[in-house]
């Protein structure tokens, strides 16, 4: 009996083939015998399930590009469209208009068969195929019909109502926020169908907001037993001495950790020595893989959850609190394994040799960006360990100015886009939102966490490993096109054809300081692909850098465990490799998971956006206007940022037209003119907890 043909074999198989294959040609051409040739049939439907190959109609196989079929996760804009991004690195994303979307939703698996080429412009195409639901159960808000239901989701914040039938509404009434599970998805003008699995509160109870976050968008919360028993067994065992052989001992070093002020999890540290002839720099990351072996429960269940979540008022961890809190995490003045990147860096500060080592360090400080900050601004001040711990901080901070300025130079975009941080009370009430601050001190783990991950991408080129690359692909034509017509529009440019990323770079740098500044940053923003993992270099576009990886925070992000793994066995010259087909899988399913991760922090956060703004009705705010549509102005208010809508309706002193060419309303009679990048003041009409938008109309005169 053969082995069954593993997929990488059949779709090199399909690669060099001269055309489509029946089962029975493909079979033969991989040598299967009779008795495996039902277990390979079934792996050809598998792959097709996933989407990996396709099949005729007279049931030849190819590989999906041979019928202009793409694969890939679809991203759905506010207008209803849809971009798909394939899973092949490097493909333009296919632009799918809505009424070629089928069912599919936001974050689904599709397949689309590309239908129109145009110069300059995105691929079209239509869905052919949702491969793999993002989403089974949903978080919205019950309403009663005569004889039926509907939930208006919530979480995630799907397109369309959810039908459910009377029998399966279980004790929802009107105005319940409910679990839904979804049982159909409906075709054409039908809902999506679904029964109530749980009713969850009413809106504004203390805590609802959140926790309809996690549920909706499918987050675990607690560790299964097998993984807490392996957890506790693992931190019981503790350090032993014989765990130090063969590394690299840093505990003579000064050390120390920079992060959040209410962070627990410190994957990494930073010591600096200075040296005859410039200084020694390394950047001291926990050496999990030491700890979480491949294939344990603990693995397993890092790999399906992908990624930590950093919620506006609780952290789900990707690793068992004992691990990511206790042994991994470099605490202060305990002993601690790591897989540190050093740099040789001489008085120029050009880096004259790097090396990755397995070492052990002891942190001497754990501190937070603001003391750091502080440090830095006024080292005169310090006094007793304080004094070389400035001394380091100012060192790091003249490295991490060259390396800034080098990667300026090379292109990397660095968007001036502030955060909103949230100020929550003891019961989870919003007290404050406000700006969160970016300091030299934040720069410098960006900036060496960077050359961390950049020293150990060349590594992975140079040694050829099988890694999992951090990619960021060149923006799509589309979009770019979008950006090129509004900087047109305030009066810059960006090249025709190709852009490169200083382009971009050129035109973030020169609306700073100006009214449009914020405009520009977060449509240039929106304009760029997302970010994500593939076993595929294309080279990271924002950082304009060749190869990139995610290598510094394995306690909160799988791929940076898998790399980890891949340098030690280059460190052990083991000649064990991962499993190319699984990889690509990890980085398929991570990318899936911090894509969710990523939308839940931000619900999270405009949740309680909502909550504050409830309080704040009738009150009046500055703010810029953001978009404009045939219906209103979407406005980012300042201070708070949170974006509100004034409605054309609202707008009583004239009938105002849509001028999509300039970007703007204008009045029939007056032509007063509304203008996107406009400063204008606004009041707080309606906020609506169930929707969770905010209703606005104009105030006094425009700013």
């Amino acid at each position: 009996m053969t082995e069954i043909p593993r997929r990488s074999d059949i779709l090199e198989t399909l690669a060099n083939a001269h055309g489509p294959l029946p089962t029975r040609d493909l079979a033969r051409r991989l040598k299967v015998d009779t008795h495996s040739y039902r277990a390979f049939r079934r792996r050809l439907r598998a792959m097709e399930r996933d989407g990996e190959v396709f099949r005729q109609r007279k049931g030849r196989y190819a590989l999906p590009g041979s019928f202009q079929i793409v694969t890939g996760t679809v991203d759905v804009t506010r207008a209803g469209d849809g971009f798909v991004v394939p899973e092949e690195a490097g493909g333009d994303d296919v632009f799918v208009p809505r009424r070629h979307l089928g069912s599919a939703v936001d974050g689904d698996r599709v397949a689309v068969r590309v239908e129109k080429h145009t110069p300059g412009r995105n691929p079209e195409g239509r869905l052919v195929r949702v491969l793999e639901r993002a989403w089974d159960q949903v978080v919205g808000v019950y309403h009663d019909r005569k004889g039926y239901g509907v939930v208006v989701p919530q979480e995630p914040p799907l397109p369309t109502d959810i039908f459910v039938p009377a029998a399966v509404r279980e004790d929802a009434s009107d105005g319940d926020v409910v679990l839904v599970e979804l049982s159909e998805w409906g075709k054409g003008e039908l809902r999506p169908v679904g029964s109530v699995k749980k009713v969850l509160g009413r809106p504004g109870d203390p805590g609802l907001d959140v926790l309809s976050i996690v549920l909706g968008q499918q987050l675990p919360i607690d560790f299964p037993p097998d993984v807490a028993h392996e957890a506790s067994k693992i931190a019981r065992r503790g350090l032993r001495p014989e765990d130090l052989a063969g590394r690299e001992d840093f505990r003579d070093v000064l050390s120390f950790t920079i992060d959040p002020a209410s962070a627990k999890d410190h994957d990494d540290a930073l010591s600096v020595r200075r040296t005859g002839d410039g200084m020694e720099v390394a950047i001291h990351i926990a050496d999990v893989s030491w700890y979480v072996k491949e294939g344990s429960s603990i693995d397993r269940e890092a790999l399906e959850r992908g990624t930590s979540v950093y919620l506006v008022d609780r952290v789900i961890p990707m690793l068992p609190e004992e691990l990511s809190s206790g042994l991994c995490s470099l605490v202060p003045r305990e002993d601690r394994l790591t897989l540190s990147v050093v740099f040789s860096i001489d008085e120029r500060k050009v880096i004259r040799d790097r090396r990755v080592v397995r070492g052990v360090i002891r942190s001497a400080h754990r501190l937070a960006y603001e003391t750091a900050q502080d440090l830095l601004d006024d080292p005169e001040r310090a006094s007793g360990q304080e004094r070389e711990l400035a001394r380091a901080l100012s060192d790091l901070s003249s490295v991490a100015r060259e390396l800034r300025e080098a990667r300026a130079s090379a292109g990397a975009i660095d968007f001036a886009i502030p955060e909103a941080e949230v100020v929550l009370d003891d019961r989870g009430q919003p007290l404050e939102i406000r700006a969160r601050p970016r300091l030299e001190a934040h720069r410098i783990v960006e900036d060496l966490m960077i050359l961390a991950n950049e020293t150990v991408a060349r590594l992975g080129l140079d040694q050829e490993l099988p890694l999992i690359y951090r990619i960021h692909e060149e923006p799509d034509p589309d979009r770019i096109q979008n950006l090129r017509e509004l900087a047109a529009f305030f009066g810059q440019s960006l090249p025709a054809g190709t852009v490169r990323p200083s382009d971009l770079a050129r035109l973030v740098s020169e609306s700073s300081g100006k009214p449009h500044e914020y405009l520009i940053s977060t449509v240039t923003l929106r304009s760029m692909r997302r970010a994500r993992y593939s076993t595929t270099n294309v080279g990271h576009f924002g950082l304009a850098s060749e190869a990139y990886v995610h290598f510094t925070s394995p306690i909160r992000r799988y791929p940076d465990l898998g790399v980890h793994r891949a340098v030690v066995r280059w460190l052990n010259q083991s000649s064990a490799r991962a499993d190319p087909d699984v990889l690509t899988e990890v980085a398929r399913h991570s990318s899936a998971m911090e894509r969710r991760a990523q939308e839940a922090e931000r619900e999270s956060v405009d949740a309680k956006k909502i909550q504050y703004m409830q309080r704040h009705v009738g009150d009046e705010f500055p703010g810029t206007i953001s978009g404009v549509t045939s219906f209103g102005l979407f406005v980012m208010l300042d201070q708070v940022f949170a974006e509100g809508l004034v409605r054309l309706g609202s707008l009583v002193d004239d009938y105002y037209m849509f001028d999509p060419d300039a970007h703007s309303v204008v009045g029939r009679r007056t032509r007063t003119r509304y203008r996107l990048g406009d400063r204008i003041n606004v009041q707080v009409a309606r906020v609506d907890t169930e929707t969770r938008t905010i209703d606005l109309e104009l105030a006094g005169s425009t700013a």
